[in-house]
């Protein structure tokens, strides 16, 4: 899971960053609301932690801005050090998801990230049968059955099918999912997402005929989505 975080305070970003960082998140961060604003327009993630007291502008405002304009939104965890009450209801109405008071507690800050990340991303157990839009991935032998035929796919493939099927309808950077598939330090040729796309396209028949289209997204990576066609 990639966490991007929102914080002017140098010692607040090493205290949130190596928390997370413990375990096993990857993170980024930012010290100005336009950096992240110009980094989420090129990449995704999952989860935003966003300060409300920025020099440029409010956290509250990049919170606004996520839920105008990315589709579907990441969660939001607002961390701030006011604490009445008006100040916790505008920022959930801005589009926070969760609020945490200064100053911060690692335990508790893994504990709402971990919170928000389960009710955005619903994993079932790996090892378990997953079902979405009709296509059944069998994780122990890297097969997906869909209207009655079974397929086998090489780890990779199934690997990027998987992540596009849990990310149904949402744009993915290609930095998303290469780091998903083939790790943060794989060094992966430009091309060899492009060609599996293509092979996962062909081999499951991700067509708008059959309700689903798998299609690049410029500038940005790929997107898997349900279609009507009616």
């Amino acid at each position: 899971m990639r966490i991007a975080i929102l914080d002017d305070d140098a010692t607040q970003i090493a205290l949130i960053t190596g928390a997370l960082e413990q375990a096993g998140y990857r993170t980024a961060a930012f010290g100005r609301t336009a950096a992240l604003r110009a980094e989420l327009v090129r990449e995704t993630y999952d989860l935003l932690i966003v300060d409300w007291n920025l020099p440029d502008s409010p956290g509250i405002d990049l919170i606004r801005w996520v839920r105008a304009t990315i589709e579907p939104p990441p969660p939001v965890l607002l961390i701030t050090s006011r604490t009445d009450d008006c100040d916790i209801v505008e920022g959930l109405q801005a589009g926070a998801d969760d609020y945490l008071s200064k100053p911060i507690s690692p335990m508790v800050l893994l504990a709402r990230v971990v919170a928000l990340l389960r009710r955005a991303y619903p994993r079932p157990l790996a090892d378990v049968v997953q079902t979405y839009a009709g296509y059944a991935f069998a994780p122990p032998v890297n097969q997906v059955t869909f209207r009655g035929q079974a397929v086998i796919l090489t780890a990779k493939e199934f690997s990027l099918t998987l992540v596009l099927f849990q990310n149904l309808g949402r744009a993915l950077s290609r930095t998303y999912i290469n780091e998903a598939v083939w790790g943060r330090d794989a060094g992966l040729n430009s091309r060899s997402l492009d060609v599996h796309v293509s092979r996962v396209r062909t081999r499951l028949d991700l067509r708008p005929e059959n309700g689903l289209r798998l299609a690049p997204v410029y500038s940005y990576g790929y997107r898997l989505e349900q279609v009507s066609n009616t």
